[in-house]
């Protein structure tokens, strides 16, 4: 069944990689602006640690050869949606990766939408009930759903839950996920792709 807002055309509409980073430098220029005038809100100040951390991959960032052959096999165009905000550090670490390996061929148009403007979408891709960003939803030009990916890879969802399960302080919990994240650089998202392509 094809979603409503797939018939709306709201996925096609989402901002292009370039746009959104366009979006996410400027909400960083806001808060950093913020902070020097009052009390930052704990989204915003986020923003530019993980610009950083963008910027960081972007640089750095070669898809595998094997993630570079899986794409161009794609015959077929697809929407690659991505619902996610610039204050997710999750996003800052995968959706860099995410376009990367989307930029491999022409037949991926990847979209991202924010969250907190599609909530309606997001309450269709829940994570375990929770609203966790970034999700990915591919479809076909028809609307038909072809795999989701996110909020991260497994080990990394693994190594959070076994954390959090262990009643690990909150931000002890988010500094050895973004040190798992340096020290993988990719490679589990990408093999994660990799069996979602071949599928």
């Amino acid at each position: 069944m094809i979603p409503d807002f797939f018939r709306q055309q709201r996925p096609h509409k989402g901002m292009t990689p370039l746009e959104y980073r366009r979006h996410f430098d400027r909400e960083c220029g806001q808060a950093r602006a913020a902070a020097r005038t009052s009390v930052v809100d704990e989204h915003l100040k986020y923003l530019p640690l993980n610009w950083q951390r963008t910027v960081r991959i972007e640089r750095t960032f070669t898809p595998s050869s094997r993630i570079q052959q899986a794409v161009k096999a794609i015959k077929c165009p697809q929407l690659w949606m991505v619902l996610t905000e610039p204050w997710c550090g999750d996003s800052a670490q995968n959706l860099p990766y995410i376009a990367g390996i989307a930029a491999c061929s022409s037949c991926i148009d990847l979209r991202i939408l924010l969250r907190d403007r599609n909530l309606d979408i997001m309450e269709a891709y829940l994570t375990q009930g929770t609203q966790s960003i970034p999700k990915l939803v591919s479809f076909d030009l028809r609307g038909g759903e072809l795999f989701q990916w996110g909020p991260r890879p497994q080990p990394a969802a693994e190594l959070f839950h076994r954390l959090k399960e262990a009643g690990t302080p909150i931000e002890d919990v988010r500094l050895k996920l973004h040190l798992w994240y340096a020290r993988n650089h990719g490679r589990a998202l990408e093999e994660e792709f990799l069996l979602l392509l071949a599928s």
